[in-house]
């Protein structure tokens, strides 16, 4: 079992910045790809960015490329989520998720099904 607990959400100005961290415990080998989705009001879950705890590739969404950087503390077994020049479309509850390697890799790409673990969320809004 993984347990996942998010924190560091809140309100900012767009333009502002918020960092989010994941603190994670449980099997590690069911937490070596760690990623974070988002989910606004009326919409599907999207992946937002992922990265490979062990090898430290990362992967991105095209909405979010530039401005996001996901990164881990494995001393703290812990994954941040820094978001900077935050927009009006990205307010959301956004989630962290856990899944194991495929073979020797974490996928690239950013499916809900490849995750098997998930945080509780936490909620990011952003004023005009």
């Amino acid at each position: 079992q993984v347990q996942l607990v998010e924190s560091g959400g809140g309100s900012v100005q767009a333009g502002g910045s918020l960092r989010l961290s994941c603190a994670a415990s449980g099997d590690i080998y069911r937490r070596k790809c760690m990623a974070w989705f988002r989910q606004a009001p009326g919409k599907e879950r999207e992946g937002v960015a992922r990265i490979d705890t062990v090898g430290g590739t990362t992967y991105y969404d095209d909405s979010v490329k530039g401005r996001f950087t996901i990164s881990p503390d494995n001393a703290k077994n812990t994954v941040y989520l820094q978001m900077n020049s935050l927009q009006p479309e990205d307010p959301a509850m956004y989630y962290c998720a856990a899944g194991p390697k495929w073979g020797e890799h974490c996928l690239t790409r950013l499916w809900t099904g490849d995750f098997g673990y998930w945080g509780q969320g936490t909620q990011v809004t952003v004023s005009i």
